[in-house]
């Protein structure tokens, strides 16, 4: 059997992993000139790493160095808005990673032989049938799996009157820092912005800047650190010591639902299938799950029955997750000040069980709760 994915990230590179594992055939097209990434940090959360576990690539995440869950949130001012209970949060729920993007790239391109890996290629067309039709001829497999972002070339093939990416309303800027002393992996938010920290495993930290703005519009590193300057520490240092060719700006999408992941002998998955703003932090997460469950689904039941075994499994999930990280991170967009006042009044009154157990389906995910097939 042959499968063609289209995207050479980590969610196309971990379905390639796992298929290839299977016996199958493999071929990734990814239209950069290099299997590379250019991102900033990743936290890979107990659910994405039992899906490495499935392509047995979890412990040599887990070996780069253990991270704890989110500390929580505070406010400009320092004051804690939520607090949680780390302890708890390992106990119940496994173990959390942070892991530079590149590295995970590196990692799992490494599990493929190098013959199935074909930088360079520009996908043009993507048919149901299964196939694919880019710069470098055309390829035909038994299933294709579209892996290729938000703004997906196989989405747009298999549905072509669907509507597109939504801008949600902020930009996300992201670099590391160099190693800082920090409080954990904490979240600050302000009135219509926010600002994360992350700690990597070697001292480095990670951090992220999110801002209402208009779409495509950019800021320069003097503007952030001057709009920082008077928020609790570390944030002016940790901006203060960011070079300026090392901060990343994306504006931040999300998709709206797919009526289904799977046409014909394609499938969509990651952000292809569900783009989902990044304030559960589980976008390589719920790829990763894709990526595993779609080819353990195909591989057992045949492209057919498993492609629909796939859908019913992913697509309720996914898009569950979608919507409760697009409602976990709109607080922090308030622009009213009477709104953003009742926020923070309330929100520490809160018991931090009440915050732990929303996210618990987010966590659970096992790669052997499979869907009934037939």
């Amino acid at each position: 059997m042959k499968a063609t994915v289209v995207g050479g990230g980590i969610g196309g590179l971990a379905a390639a992993v796992a298929l290839h594992q299977r016996g199958w055939q493999v071929e990734v097209l990814e239209r950069a000139p290099a299997f590379t990434e250019v991102g900033a940090g990743l936290s890979i959360q107990p659910n994405g790493l039992r899906a490495l576990d499935e392509i047995g690539l979890g412990d040599r995440v887990r070996s780069s160095g253990l991270t704890d869950p989110v500390t929580g949130i505070r406010t400009a001012n320092g004051s804690w808005l939520i607090r949680n209970d780390i302890a708890d949060l390992k106990r119940r729920f496994g173990s959390w990673a942070t892991v530079h993007r590149a590295d995970l790239i590196d990692l799992l391109r490494a599990a493929l032989p190098a013959q199935a890996l074909r930088p360079g290629i520009d996908v043009r067309h993507v048919q149901p049938d299964g196939t694919v039709v880019h710069s470098g001829g055309s390829s035909t497999a038994d299933l294709v799996v579209g892996a290729d972002g938000v703004h997906s070339v196989t989405r747009r093939s298999l549905w072509p009157h669907l509507p597109g990416p939504r801008y949600v309303g902020y930009t996300t800027w992201r670099f590391i820092a160099p190693p800082h002393q920090v409080e954990g992996s904490v979240e600050t938010w302000g009135r219509g912005e926010r600002f994360g920290q992350v700690p990597m495993p070697d001292g480095r930290v990670y951090c992220y800047v999110m801002a209402n703005a208009p779409a495509d519009s950019r800021t320069a590193l003097e503007e952030l650190r001057a709009r920082f300057a008077h928020w609790h520490d570390p944030i002016p240092a940790l901006l203060r010591s960011a070079r300026p060719d090392a901060v990343l700006q994306h504006d931040t999408y999300e998709l709206p639902k797919l009526r289904s992941y799977v046409h014909g002998k394609a499938a969509v998955l990651g952000d292809a299938a569900h783009a989902m703003t990044p304030n559960l932090g589980q976008g390589a997460c719920q790829a990763l799950e894709d990526a595993v469950t779609l080819a353990a689904t195909v591989d057992t039941h045949g492209v057919s029955a498993g492609l629909e075994a796939y859908d019913r499994s992913r697509r309720p999930r996914t898009q569950m997750i979608a919507r409760l990280s697009r409602q976990v991170g709109s607080p922090a967009h308030w622009t009213s000040t009477s709104l953003t006042t009742l926020r923070d009044a309330a929100l520490p009154r809160l018991p931090s069980a009440l915050f732990e157990r929303s996210l618990t389906p987010t966590y659970t995910w096992t790669a052997h709760a499979a869907p009934h097939v037939g």
